[in-house]
């Protein structure tokens, strides 16, 4: 008889793990091919929503319009998760008729649902089903809907796999086409988040950067030795070097000092020997760009500037200290 080596049985698990990933993406393209104008007029009837959009579902299904709720609502489209058991006890009341109730349902036929329809009719709320099944009695009370394909799931088990991947993909979709046709921006998500990552690196450069008396600013016809002292004060290892009207003409970095450390600091001006054409931004730029722009240029600080003036500084240990990296 012929032993059995854990190999041979992490090459099964393997093979079946391919499986049921081969099969979801079978239902993901699937599910892509089978869009049509009935996507087209939900967005639409979305779109019109004077109100909230509120989405159900049962067990899975609940899960996946939990997710749906939170990605619309961070993405410009107020939103809340209904459960259907605890609207059948008194949080019907929440569904106004500004309001548009999304269903999930892998069979449309959860009789969970069925008096959440009813009032939906009852109060001529608006309503879309999200199932697999073109003649479930969802598909014909909804006032729109969209049926998923028919795929089988990626398990011999009934337990949903394809069907939910399906509905996730098509409820992502959904909220990302609503945010595009609401011009929902990067600035606007940043509101939504501003904690972590998310929000530093959707932060403008205007909240992170150091203005007025903390930037190192000198005239042009200053001595080297004076914007020495400018450098040690205010810590930057650059000064801003301005010319009459006040405009940033250039930046005196350690760098050209070591470059030109056989000149005579005392006399020589700061002009004869600075970065001309230095790096400088917008304030209103991201703060994920400024890192970018940093770490491209292998440059440490830059000036930020409006109407060819300095209006702040910027320093990577900054960013990094905002967790924008």
């Amino acid at each position: 008889m012929k032993s059995i080596s854990i190999k041979d049985f992490e090459f099964c698990e393997l093979e079946l793990a391919n499986k049921v990933i081969d099969q979801e993406i079978k239902g993901l393209i699937a599910a892509k091919q089978s869009l049509d104008g009935n996507f087209r007029d939900v967005i639409n009837l979305l779109l019109s929503a004077r109100g909230r959009v509120i989405a159900t579902g049962v067990g899975k299904s609940g899960v996946i319009a939990k997710k749906f709720v939170a990605t619309l609502a961070s993405t410009g489209t107020p939103s809340m998760f209904i459960h259907p058991v605890e609207a059948l006890h008194g949080d019907l009341g929440m569904i106004t008729p500004d309001d548009i109730l999304i269903l999930l349902s892998n069979s449309g036929e959860s009789s969970e649902l069925d008096q959440i329809i009813e009032y939906c009719k009852r109060f001529n709320i608006h309503s879309i089903g999200i199932c697999r099944n073109q003649n479930s009695s969802m598909v014909r009370a909804c006032s729109k809907s969209i049926v998923l394909p028919n795929i089988p799931e990626a398990s011999r088990l009934p337990a949903p796999t394809t069907s939910t991947t399906m509905m996730l993909a098509l409820c992502d979709a959904i909220a990302v086409v609503l945010a595009e046709r609401k011009g929902f921006s990067k600035a606007d998500f940043g509101v939504f988040h501003p904690g972590g990552n998310i929000g530093a690196k959707l932060s403008k450069l205007r909240d992170f950067m150091h203005a007025g008396e903390d930037m190192p600013l000198i005239n042009h016809n200053a001595t080297v030795n004076e914007a020495i002292g400018e450098i040690t004060k205010k810590r930057f290892g650059c000064v801003g070097v301005l010319d009459e009207a006040g405009n940033l003409i250039g930046v005196l970095t350690d760098g050209d000092l070591r470059r030109n450390i056989d000149k005579d600091y005392r006399i020589v001006k700061v002009h004869e020997i600075m970065t001309q054409n230095p790096v400088l931004v917008s304030p209103e730029i991201y703060a994920a760009e400024m890192l970018y722009i940093l770490n491209s240029k292998k440059i440490t600080n830059c000036f930020a500037i409006e109407d060819n003036k300095p209006v702040g500084i910027i320093h990577i240990h900054d960013l990094l200290k905002a967790k924008v990296a």
